[in-house]
């Protein structure tokens, strides 16, 4: 098994080398893969040193699986090229994920999509992973009709420019304008922006949880609307999540397939003021589900509130179960 890891040196990058040492992937050669400028650096794994490479260098090793974490542009001109020597890409980057031709997979939901043919899998986007998760057990049973969402979303998901920026005003300094990843402090502030505005006022992360949602549910009729919210937490994203279903439900019934579903820990103790927070979700692979409460002003409406590390389920830890159901099912 030859595993390139495709932006190692990156926030996602280096959780990615974690989760696949803590899942015990099998890898017989690992090549840690970044752009040109970090060509030479030296990356630990499985407690070995490895140097890093350029893509030109990883493509020729042709390597059976690339975990690709480098941005969308990168992963567009150079995913087709790992595809056609015959690696299997999972991308992490929002560049294949509504293209029709490519299986959007969160591996508890739909991984049984996945045949030899896919060489580009496309890993869903964070706040999309952690919601349908919890989503999906109760889609099944109950249909979704709507979806209001409201997300908190941590400045690591920006990446490394926004921890330097937080990190720069906490300590009281002020960055300059070119060493900010937002238009306002991060610190001790709520930015109501995720991602550019489109067109429809919108941000793109929005519409992320729009259209990511109803293709990895299978199901365009489903309506949803979100906005998303960037706050000062450092690692972790929570959701306020209120959802209208076609069919009643009784809240037991909610409470035992979601402590059914794989991948999802309840923790819902009002009395002992027990419910999910990102504190608690930081390093952790499941998704956090709490505050699961009956919507009284809506028939057959439901609240929950939804946590998990957005570089480990969000990114990483996705990213390696797609790859490691590959390696089960002999699709790789």
């Amino acid at each position: 098994m030859k595993l390139a890891v495709v932006g190692v040196t990156g926030l996602v990058g280096r959780v990615m080398n974690e989760v696949l040492e803590e899942m015990d992937f099998p890898v017989d050669e690992y090549i840690p893969v970044a752009s040109a400028r970090s060509a030479g650096k030296k990356v630990n794994f499985k407690s070995k040193e490895y140097e890093v490479v350029t893509m030109e260098e990883a493509l020729n090793a042709r390597p059976d699986i690339a975990i690709f974490s480098a941005g969308g542009s990168t992963s567009l001109e150079w995913a087709p090229k790992f595809a056609e020597a015959g690696t299997v890409v999972i991308d992490n980057s929002s560049a294949w994920r509504m293209d029709p031709t490519k299986k959007l997979v969160v591996p508890e939901i739909n991984a049984q999509l996945l045949t030899k043919e896919d060489k580009i899998i496309a890993n869903p986007n964070c706040s999309t992973i952690q919601m349908v998760v919890a989503l999906a057990p109760l889609h099944r049973k109950y249909g979704i009709r709507r979806l209001v969402v409201s997300t908190y979303q941590s400045f690591t998901g920006t990446g490394a420019k926004a921890v330097a920026q937080y990190q720069a005003e906490r300590a009281g300094a002020r960055p300059a304008k070119e060493e900010m990843a937002y238009h306002y402090q991060i610190f001790e502030n709520a930015i109501p922006q995720c991602d550019v505005f489109l067109d429809n006022a919108y941000t793109k992360e929005e519409m992320k949880l729009v259209n990511e949602t109803r293709k990895i549910l299978g199901d365009d009729t489903i309506r949803v609307t979100a906005t998303a919210v960037r706050i000062p937490v450092d690692g972790g994203h929570s959701e306020s999540v209120n959802v209208e279903f076609d069919k009643p439900y009784e809240l037991d019934d909610v409470y035992d397939l979601l402590r059914n579903a794989e991948g999802v820990e309840v923790v819902d103790d009002i009395a002992n003021f027990r419910y999910p927070m990102p504190l608690y979700s930081k390093n952790r692979n499941e998704v956090f589900v709490g505050r699961i409460r009956r919507d009284e002003s809506l028939d057959n409406g439901l609240n929950m509130w939804i946590v998990a590390d957005n570089l480990r389920k969000g990114a990483a830890t996705n990213a390696v179960q797609i790859a490691k159901y590959l390696v089960k099912n002999h699709l790789v």
